[in-house]
């Protein structure tokens, strides 16, 4: 009976010993054998139990008839849980980060407009909407470290026209578009779910090879982006539309469509201004799908023509996009980029070296001296003046400054008399480039006044000044061209209740000539309003079944 409670004692100590050591340790196999320094160690010692006069003593000097645990003297084989944890979190977070670049977007159908929806890591969360080639648009929607992207891809003509052809339907659009939205949210949120699980499980597959651990960083991920998804519907703000941010051609939506406050008030009104932006891009469709049977090749050269921008910073945005839309060669701008001519103003021609084309200009009454030198140290940009001829795209243009300063106040205006001379020195400057045998192609000025001058001289003239667009043949042979305000007649836009088109036209010559083909007319709505016509015209000896002149300039 007495040895009954020496079994019990071992048993216990075994099983405590046992438990001490990690179940990796339990089963790892030694590299070696135990040499017999490593036996006499500490751990070597098996106590042995002996029952004394009722009492219990241990025998630390017996010897160990168990194996030896020799891993527990390695401090390299010790469990690092924190170094684990931490790489499982980072396979976990970058596996499904990759999941959601390659498989986490949706495409659906909005309306008449075709989106795609995708999930991206963010520090700040929100929701951000890009309208290619406007700009974005953000919402601080709400704050987990998920942002909802929203990009329209395009404008379907089909079911706009649909909707031109049966305005009944507009009534309904509201409707249609939230609940194409909320389809496109629920298989957004599903599609996310699947690519975070397989992108961290394939991650943690490659790196630990163990199923187990895959299958571990597949499961957190989708604990993260569970909670993720809970911290987006605690802090969701729906008021965040009255406070977005824009970029790109949209920074001016606030003036253009109005205070978001007052949408939301009215917004019955809204939505019928909503239905109109709709039918007038959709008029955009038509228009450049029934324009004149010219076809412009690839070696046709391409202006741009602007004029009268008038410190509107929207304006750079705009030629930007016709430049890369329309693979413009050269653009010509016939003056006013400025307000006052002032040197605090020169910051704003900076974008002009990042428009895509060489920039060809001449100065404007609103332009100073100042504005010009300015201008004409930054890179691609060309400056004409005083007659001078400049090569640009294998184009001669030759121009000449206004010749009076209108915001300096300390000058009384000269009038038109200063513009018919300015135009004439302009003229003689043609001709003689001419008898030289190097012909001018286009001259530029100004004010059409100054333009006149040279009918006879150059096949085209290019001129601004007015705020608004005519086209005409002088009696010389020459085609004057007066553009609009692209930039909307800038600040002053706001003086009366119906705003100046943003305008800006592209012109189609011949390479070998180096005539005029054809020229696209766009105009943009302007402030306040939400619309945008292209018309193609032909000169009339290029319209179908015409007979050709002969030029005379």
């Amino acid at each position: 009976m007495a040895r009954e409670p020496l079994r019990l004692l071992r048993a216990t100590a075994q099983r405590a010993r046992t438990a001490a050591v990690s179940p990796l340790r339990r089963f790892r196999r030694p590299s070696h054998t135990p040499s017999p320094a490593t036996t006499l160690g500490p751990t070597a010692l098996h106590p042995t139990a002996h029952t004394s006069l009722g009492r219990t003593t241990l025998d630390a000097t017996a010897p160990n008839t168990t194996a030896p645990n020799t891993t527990a003297l390695d401090p390299a084989a010790r469990p690092r849980p924190l170094v684990r944890a931490a790489g499982l979190a980072a396979v976990t977070v970058l596996g499904a980060w990759i999941g959601l670049l390659v498989v986490g977007s949706v495409h659906i159908s909005v309306g008449p407009m075709d989106t795609r929806m995708a999930l991206r890591p963010s520090l700040t969360g929100g929701t951000k909407i890009n309208v290619a080639p406007l700009g974005a648009l953000e919402l601080d929607s709400h704050h987990a470290p998920l942002r909802l992207d929203v990009a329209v891809d395009r404008l379907d003509p089909v079911r706009s026209q649909a909707l031109v052809d049966h305005p009944e339907r507009l009534s309904g659009l509201q409707d249609e578009v939230a609940s194409d939205i909320t389809h496109g949210t629920l298989d957004l949120a599903f599609r996310s779910c699947a690519a975070v699980v397989f992108g961290a499980t394939a991650l943690g597959l490659a790196v630990y090879r163990r199923p187990r651990r895959a299958l571990a960083a597949g499961g957190l991920a989708l604990t993260l982006l569970t909670a993720s998804g809970a911290a987006v519907y605690a802090t969701w703000n729906p008021k965040s539309v009255l406070e977005p941010r824009y970029s790109g051609l949209l920074s001016s939506a606030p003036s253009m469509v109005g205070n978001a406050r007052s949408i939301v008030a009215d917004f019955d009104v809204y939505q019928r201004e909503l239905a109109r932006l709709v039918t007038n891009v959709t008029q955009l469709y038509e228009a450049t799908s029934t324009l004149p049977a010219y076809q412009p090749d690839p070696t046709t050269m391409r202006v741009l023509h602007i004029s009268d921008v008038h410190l509107n910073p929207a304006a750079w945005h705009i030629v930007e996009s016709l430049v890369r839309q329309y693979k413009i060669n050269v653009i010509i701008d016939t003056g006013d980029t400025m307000d006052h001519g002032t040197s605090a103003e020169n910051g704003f021609l900076e974008p002009v070296s990042d428009l895509g084309a060489p920039y060809v200009w001449v100065r404007g009454n609103h332009d100073s001296a100042s504005t010009q030198r300015y201008l004409a140290g930054l890179k691609g940009a060309h400056v004409v003046d005083n007659g001078e001829v400049v090569t640009v795209g294998g184009l001669r243009i030759a121009g000449i400054g206004d010749p009076q300063f209108t915001p300096d106040r300390s000058a009384a205006a000269a009038g038109d008399a200063v513009e018919h001379s300015a135009g004439r020195r302009l003229a003689e400057a043609i001709r003689a480039r001419k008898a030289a045998g190097a012909p001018v192609d286009i001259a530029l000025a100004h004010n059409p006044i100054a333009a006149r001058e040279t009918d006879g001289t150059v096949p085209l003239a290019l001129t601004g000044h007015v705020h608004h667009r005519r086209t005409q043949v002088l009696p010389g042979g020459t085609r004057l061209m007066t553009e609009g305000s692209t930039g909307g007649s800038g600040l002053r836009a706001v003086d009366d209740g119906t705003p100046d088109k943003v305008q800006a036209s592209v012109l189609y010559l011949d390479r070998d000539t180096r005539r005029l083909q054809a020229w696209d007319e766009i105009d943009l709505g302007g402030l306040g309003l939400a619309k945008a016509e292209v018309s193609r015209h032909l000169p009339a000896e290029n319209r179908p079944g015409a007979t050709p002149t002969p030029t005379t300039p």
